[in-house]
């Protein structure tokens, strides 16, 4: 008979970087707890995480990967988030919902910089989480290192629980440094109780004196004991961790080799015990107050929304207090269908209470970020969630059958509600739809899954620039336009005056009319014809900052009529621009990257290589021992900034940019867009 959990279902979110080996820790936990068998086991083995098209292909993780688990009696929900920087929003969402996150570590100290978005979120989000070192197996350098390293990139106190056992280049153990045992790895079976080696001992001293001191900056009586020499009882030890730990004040280090299943039976002991109830991470969030629930009150928020083939619409939600049954009213519309998700299964479930992490089938109206008060009412407003990092990479679309325009809007609007840092806009310069993100990558991603989940293939284009262009002088135009096929003929004629502006004024349009040689009636039509005229000038870009005064005109008493004056006032602008000595203008966007400190000299010379005009450098608030370059950029040379930019920054430096204003580009580069534009017009 299973035991009975002493808790609530609880929530561990695994994150950390591509590379790091999150999926396989998921594996080794679910494989220590028996719920899937080892991969190698000749019963099938179970592969839980990264099961979709998309995953499978790039052979990582391209969206959060959700299983289920019993560990002594206590039942566990895991996520395993996708590691790429430019699907971090997936991160983010799922770390809302968590009550402790475990940051899976690469052991080179030389990669703790890439860790720096994901821990500062954490931090600025209180979320209480521990770090696993993964793949100590391979040869490293000491763990000093490595701590110190990370710890430079984490604003909390690192508090490491063990040192390794070595055997020449290679960890073959741990002491765990407050029980003071030592433990030999044993691959695929639970580590082995040793004596603690002598060579060691020493390390192992020093390391737990760091331990203690840095729980007691958060503990007064631990404090006074150890300067009075008194050696705490573990079991103080232990209360420390678990209270500090809930209250984000420290961050433990744990280590392992998930491949290897070492370290993680201590790891799942270390969640067992320390993991704080789901009321903490609730009270966090401040869902019950925002949700109006009093005790025993259902009160719940989703966490993501999916999409599937064959199922629809999916709402992974949080349930923190309270039940669901199939039969609860939930958004105005009666619960279907309850699922607990394992990999690509959908396990049906009859209710859920507080703690669990579950699916709720098609309910239209739940969207990421709502919470669910009681009664089943979505309740407003919502709690402060992640806000989508700043896009900085795009496309546009267009379907590749032309009867899937419809089915395109619909498909898209799914991938956005599933995932917030998808940004779509209509471009008039492209004529399409322009879907912006957080990379080629993630982009990438987006178009795959229009094919495989809404059967829309599509074709898409980098977006095209905005260039326009202006006039260095002035002309007067007299333009004249009659028709006559029989009956009613048309009739207009125009005197127009075309003059500069100073850049930035815009358009303007006067009349000077007397006596009527125009007839006011006429006077808009020709000011919209003029506009007309300026959509595409000589250069073939639309005209700005231009002054058109209209100075005199004749008409016909029968066949003069607003779309004849409307036609003049075209043809005077398309005619008479010609003598303006045009000028192309490119958009400048200030731009602001952020990238560590120790890479600002290779970001200052990436925007002078992309001829930008760097304005300023300095620290980045709250993101200490980052700095901020400010600068004016083109726009045509920040379709691959991002790119370039992370890869030299190991993958973390990123950008915002907001349009600032049109600068006169000559020249070689002038000459090259103005011949793409007109090749293309022909």
């Amino acid at each position: 008979m299973a035991q009975e959990s002493a808790h609530p279902n609880r929530c561990v979110v695994l994150a950390g970087t591509a590379t790091s080996g999150k999926t396989s820790l998921l594996q080794a936990l679910l494989h220590t707890a028996g719920a899937i068998d080892p991969p190698n086991s000749g019963a099938g083995g179970h592969t839980v995480g990264d099961h979709s098209p998309e995953a499978r292909r790039r052979e990582m993780s391209t969206e959060p990967n959700i299983a289920h688990a019993e560990f002594l009696g206590e039942s566990w929900s895991l996520i395993d988030c996708p590691g790429s920087i430019e699907l971090m929003q997936d991160t983010k969402t799922c770390l809302m919902g968590a009550d402790v996150a475990v940051v899976v570590v690469d052991p080179d100290p030389a990669k703790a910089l890439t860790l720096t978005p994901l821990l500062r979120f954490l931090d600025a989000h209180r979320i209480p989480h521990m770090l696993f070192v993964n793949k100590v197996d391979a040869p490293q350098g000491p763990i000093k290192e490595l701590i110190a390293a990370l710890q430079d990139v984490s604003s909390r106190p690192l508090v490491l629980r063990q040192v390794p056992l070595r055997d020449g280049d290679r960890v073959t153990g741990y002491v765990d440094l407050v029980s003071e045992r030592a433990y030999r790895y044993r691959t695929g079976q639970s580590s082995e109780l040793i004596r603690m080696p002598e060579s060691v001992q020493d390390d192992e001293n020093a390391a737990r004196q760091e331990l203690l001191e840095s729980l007691a900056d958060f503990d007064d009586a631990l404090l006074e004991k150890l300067l009075e020499d008194v050696v705490p009882p573990a079991e103080e030890i232990y209360q420390d961790i678990t209270q500090d730990l809930a209250n984000d004040k420290i961050v433990p280090v744990m280590l392992g080799a998930a491949q290897r299943d070492h370290g993680v039976t201590r790891l799942w002991k270390a969640l067992r015990h320390e993991t704080p109830d789901p009321s903490v991470a609730a009270a966090r969030l401040n869902v019950p107050e925002a949700a109006g629930a009093q005790a025993g009150d259902l009160a719940a928020c989703v966490l993501r929304t999916f999409y599937l083939p064959h199922t629809g619409k999916l709402s992974l939600i949080r349930l923190w207090q309270g039940e669901l049954r199939e039969d609860t009213n939930l958004a105005g519309q009666r619960l279907g269908s309850l699922y607990r998700m394992f990999g690509s299964e959908l396990i049906k479930q009859a209710r859920a209470e507080a703690g669990d992490l579950i699916a709720l089938g098609r309910i239209e109206d739940l969207h990421t970020g709502d919470v669910i008060g009681p009664k089943g009412r979505v309740v407003s407003p919502e709690i402060a969630w992640p806000e989508p990092g700043f896009p900085v990479y795009g496309l546009v679309v267009h379907p590749q059958r032309r009867e899937d325009e419809v089915k395109l809007t619909s498909a898209l609007g799914k991938l956005r509600e599933e995932d917030a840092s998808l940004i779509l806009d209509r471009t008039t310069e492209d004529q399409g739809l322009l879907l912006r993100g957080q990379g080629e990558l993630h982009l990438g991603i987006a178009l795959e899954r229009l094919g495989n989940r809404f059967n829309v293939a599509v074709d898409s284009t980098r977006p095209h620039t905005s260039y326009r262009e202006t006039i260095r002088k002035g002309t007067r135009y007299h333009a004249r336009f009659k028709r006559q096929s029989g009956g009613h003929g048309q009739f207009a004629d125009i005197q127009v005056e075309i003059s500069p502006q100073p850049r930035s004024a815009g358009f303007n349009f006067t009349s000077s009319i007397v006596g009527g040689a125009v007839p006011k009636q006429y006077i808009p039509a020709v000011e919209a014809g003029v506009r007309e005229g300026l959509q595409r000038g000589p250069l073939g870009f639309e005209v700005v900052d231009v002054a058109v005064e209209l100075l005199d005109g004749q008409y016909h008493s029968v066949d003069s009529s607003d779309e004849a004056f409307r036609t003049a006032g075209r043809i005077a602008m398309q005619e008479g621009l010609q003598d303006c000595d045009s000028v192309l203008l490119e958009p400048i966007d200030e731009v602001r990257l952020a990238a560590p400190r120790a890479y600002i000299s290779r970001v200052t010379n990436l925007v002078s290589g992309k001829r930008g005009q760097i304005l300023g450098i300095e620290e980045k608030a709250d993101w200490p021992g980052w700095d901020e370059v400010r600068a004016h950029m083109p726009a045509s040379e920040l379709g691959d900034l991002i790119v370039e930019l992370r890869s030299v920054t190991q993958g973390v430096g990123f950008f915002e940019h907001a349009y600032d204003h049109l600068q006169e580009l000559s020249g070689r580069l002038a000459d090259k867009v103005v011949h793409e534009r007109q090749s293309t017009a022909r």
